[in-house]
């Protein structure tokens, strides 16, 4: 049983009976109708339908309209100024004209063309179509660099880099946007304006509308750079309507072609239909004579005489298919019950059927406006049953072939309201993630107040939209709505629901920083994790990808690493797979935050981080917000490697990319990585303020952040630092007896201690840490300061023994990770002038470290060519040497070995790093991170 019979629409009957001749055969045959007006197109005298559309075709250009050369227009277009408007009523000629224009001035590869969606809402997705069709053009496509869609991209960054990238341009270019009056979203409009104003000569703008647009281009008018072309100067000239008439084997004499002329005003439309009609009518003289009427009246009458024109099949075809924006041969196929509707379409193109293709592959078609107006029409008047039903089943077609948006659109048009909310509760995220935010919205305006009250699936959906518009109160409200309603979602959909309830619920949490209720929302969302198995039919991949992000995200905050490490590398395996770069992004970022908590090191933070840089600059999203939290955790490990300079650059791109009012947590992370740089500059009182803006998001947040255990040890080592004992000592006081023994309090204590003078109490509180006895947020960090500390102490004691010790100890840690940052907070530069070379394996370490204390920053490794065998942990050893001036005897007094045994040493090192000389065995050594890179002045 085919799809039409299923839903009930009627279907293609034998030659005996026609259901639509019979309804066209029943009309009473007056001669016109404005088809503005309440009456139904009525039918001139019955004519046997052609046997296919293939008749009604005539000799034409390009292949799928009635072309004719309309020279003058065409030098208005290739002389014009360097903008173009083409304001003119629908049936005027516009795209026809632009098209042929393109074709006769031979400036197909040179022209991008945008044709504007309908109700278009979305600034994003309508810079992307911009973006890829300068990218198909030759000028443009090496320069454009490629853009991809997700939440939150700027549409003005969008402009300001195409502005940058199109700088370069080198010949002219066309941007032809058609349709620009379906552009309904205001920051497009105007970022359009900006765009036309700052881009190079070389781009010329061509705007066909069917109304004047609401650019702000009265300058470029007094300037002399725009030129309108409206509908008086489409309106056909008597030699063009010759032709066009001739074009499709009509002869006229010129007392018929005048009153044609006079009659349709030169109107295009018009004369098309009128040359469509004439092509098969016994007497064109006649049929000039009773032409009659203004452009709507004639598109009624001639359009209704088309249509008659057609067979059977094309009838229903196009009458069905008119409660669609676009077709495909199989969405029709789908609502006829037919086949070969794709066929049917091509022809109609091809015969000049006011049917327009709208791709390139020829598959995806559009109804002239004037001619599907005319068939939704006939529709209603002749099937007003099956309206309702053939958005249903468009809806179905949709959904089913991936096209969320047209699928919620057709399932309202029916008033299916819980098909469409199904339909939209299903593809939200995808529609989030694709940064079709404005849209989303649009189509829950489109559902009645009694619906959204009562639908728990749609409520969701509320809720969602309504957290990322940054209304928690509104969103508490419907995730309210949610749980009391949820009992009515049916029982298939009842753990998917589950799944996204708890997300929705994680995330208000989380953007509130209401840690405690956001640990009882990840228990809830781990179970729906764990209850909706992954690669399930209904396309959950984008909610569990994002729902795996948020759980590890919070997860981390909460210090649940293991639980936060597993969800986040889940979560970013699965948004590799499914391809959505955002969500990668997001889980880099925080990999990078979890992985020095973890255990592991600074370059391994670093290298999470500059993974989520790499994708958001291949896919344009380097200025997104989510990026915004990689360059904010980068510039934090940069500043702890000592690479200042780096870390500076990064900071100001995550200034760029974050915006007011966004996430708290990132912001806080921020703020935190900008204190830690400029404690290690010495820029002190930047630092301050930087941790205390830091101190006052976590006054908005409901819970305790984790960084906030490192941040208020921050702040007091700052006061210490800048002689404000009496402050970090009230800061001291302050904090609450169980958290007393942390290292993160201890340290801060001693340096108070050691601050007024009493070095012995500093090193009873720094024992523990220098032990790792006591708890710290990262114990080998913790350790580092700790033993500064305690050199910095005993060298104030007088125990110079000890407090080479130390700071050897504290060498010792620091060098494997590269960790410069603690060095240059705690009093240790003279410590690290006096330390002994001789008796230490971290000679080349203690001159970079000496020289970013006195102002240098550390230089990045270039990409070093890998080792030609592996390093035995004894040779590593001895490499460490190798920048001193120690020879092989002393190296091997320091290190208790043999002369014999340091210098078969040092042939396997320079073997293996395919070296000569010693210098060269120290820079491939540096290269590869064996020894600290080279510092350089700032």
């Amino acid at each position: 049983m085919n799809s039409a019979a299923v839903i009930g629409l009627p279907t293609h009957q034998p030659p005996a009976y026609d259901p639509l001749v019979a309804a066209f055969a029943a009309r009473p045959a007056l001669r016109s109708v404005d088809i503005d007006s309440d009456q139904p197109p009525l039918r001139p005298r019955w004519r046997r339908p052609q046997a296919n559309v293939a008749a009604l075709d005539r000799p034409h250009r390009g292949g799928n309209d009635l072309v004719v050369p309309r020279v003058e227009l065409y030098g208005r277009l290739s002389g014009a100024a360097r903008v173009t408007a083409l304001s003119a009523a629908a049936g005027s000629g516009k795209t026809v004209l632009l098209r042929s224009w393109i074709d006769h001035a031979d400036v197909a590869s040179r022209a991008a063309w945008v044709l504007v969606d309908q109700d278009e809402r979305d600034a994003q997705r309508f810079w992307l179509s911009v973006v890829h069709a300068l990218r198909r053009t030759t000028a443009a496509g090496p320069l454009v660099r490629e853009l991809t869609a997700a939440p939150d991209v700027d549409g003005w960054m969008i402009v300001e880099r195409l502005i940058e990238e199109m700088a370069a341009i080198q010949e002219p270019i066309w941007l032809v946007i058609d349709d620009l009056d379906e552009l309904r979203s205001d920051d497009a409009m105007h970022q359009l304006e900006c765009f036309i104003k700052c881009a190079p000569p070389e781009v010329q703008f061509v705007l066909a509308s069917r109304s004047d647009s609401h650019l702000g281009l009265h300058r470029l008018r007094v300037d002399g750079e725009l030129t309108e072309i409206r509908t008086a100067d489409l309106r056909f000239t008597p030699t063009e309507a010759r032709a066009l008439f001739e074009s499709a084997g009509v002869q006229l004499s010129d007392r018929a072609l005048t009153q044609l002329l006079h009659r349709t005003e030169g109107w295009a439309g018009g004369l098309r239909l009128a040359a469509m009609s004439l092509a098969t009518h016994d007497d064109p003289e006649q049929f000039a004579d009773e032409f009659s009427g203004s452009e709507r009246t004639v598109a009624g009458y001639l359009l209704a005489e088309v249509l008659e024109r057609q067979p059977a099949d094309v009838r229903q075809l196009l009458l069905y298919s008119s409660v669609l924006e676009r077709v495909s041969g199989p969405l029709a196929d789908h609502l006829t019950g037919g086949s070969g509707a794709e066929r049917i379409l091509q022809e109609l193109v091809d015969a000049n059927a006011f049917v327009t293709s709208v791709d390139a592959g020829r598959s995806w078609f559009r109804y002239h406006h004037l001619f599907a107006d005319l068939l939704r029409r006939e529709l209603r008047r002749l099937f007003p049953e099956l309206v309702a039903q053939l958005h249903r089943a468009a809806s179905d077609w949709f959904e089913q072939e991936g096209y969320a948006v047209e699928a919620v659109r057709h399932a309202q048009l029916a008033r299916d309201w819980r098909r469409a909310s199904r339909v939209l509760f299903d593809s939200r995220i995808g529609l989030i993630l694709n940064g079709r935010l404005a849209t989303l919205r649009a189509l829950l305006d489109a559902f009645p107040a009694r619906v959204a009250a009562a639908d728990p699936e749609l409520a969701v959906v509320y809720a969602g939209v309504r957290l990322r518009d940054g209304s928690f109160d509104d969103a508490d409200t419907y995730i309210a709505v949610a749980e009391r309603n949820a009992a009515d979602v049916p029982e298939d959909r009842q753990k998917l629901f589950g799944l996204h309830l708890a997300s929705v619920r994680l995330s208000l949490a989380r953007q509130r920083g209401d840690l405690g209720g956001a640990v009882q929302a990840m228990r809830a969302l781990e179970s729906a994790l764990d209850s909706q198995p992954p690669n399930v039919a209904g396309g959950t991949d984008d909610i569990r990808a994002l729902a795996l992000m948020t759980l590890g995200t919070t997860e981390l905050w909460s210090l649940r690493l293991t639980d936060a490490r597993r969800h986040l590398e889940q979560g970013l395996a699965l948004a590799r797979r499914i391809g959505r770069p955002y969500l990668e992004i997001g889980c880099l970022a925080h990999l990078g935050i979890a992985a020095p908590l973890s255990g592991q090191s600074a370059s391994v933070a670093l290298a999470f981080t500059e993974e989520a840089v790499t994708i958001a600059e291949t896919h344009g999203l380097a200025t997104n917000p989510i990026v915004g939290l990689a360059f904010a955790i980068g510039a934090g490990s940069l500043a702890w490697l000592g690479r200042f300079d780096e870390a500076e650059q990064w900071l100001e791109r995550a200034g760029r990319a974050l915006r007011p009012g966004g996430d708290p947590g990132t912001e806080l992370a921020l703020y935190h990585a900008s204190g830690l740089l400029y404690s290690g500059q010495g820029r002190l009182e930047d630092a301050l303020a930087e941790f205390g803006n830091a101190e006052k998001i976590q006054g908005m947040l409901a819970g305790e952040h984790a960084l906030m255990v490192d941040l208020r040890a921050r702040i007091m080592l700052t006061q210490v630092q800048m002689g404000e004992l009496s402050v970090a000592r009230a800061a001291l006081d302050s904090i609450a007896e169980q958290d007393r023994d942390r290292a993160e309090v201890r340290i801060p204590a001693a340096a108070i201690y050691l601050a007024e003078g009493c070095p012995e109490r500093a090193l009873e509180l720094l024992a523990p840490v220098t032990e790792r006895s006591v708890e710290s947020l990262i114990p080998t960090w913790a350790a580092i300061h700790a033993l500064l500390f305690d050199a910095a102490a005993r060298e104030e004691s007088g125990d110079t023994r000890g407090a080479e010790a130390s700071l050897e100890r504290a060498l010792d840690l620091a060098e494997p990770e590269g960790l410069i940052l603690p060095f240059t907070i705690i009093p240790v530069e003279g410590l690290l002038e006096r330390h002994p070379r001789h008796r230490t394996a971290h000679a080349a370490f203690l001159s970079a470290l000496q020289d970013v204390c006195s102002g240098g920053s550390v230089t990045p490794r270039g990409e070093a060519k890998p080792l030609l065998d592996e390093l035995s942990a004894a040779e590593v050893r001895v490499i460490r040497y190798l920048p001193s001036n120690l020879r092989a005897p002393e190296i091997a007094a320091e290190l208790f070995v043999s002369t014999n045994t340091i210098r078969t040493h040092l042939r396997h090192i320079y073997a293996k790093l395919g070296a000569h000389r010693r210098a060269e065995a120290v820079a491939r050594a540096r290269e590869l991170g064996l020894l600290a890179p080279s510092p350089r002045r700032r």
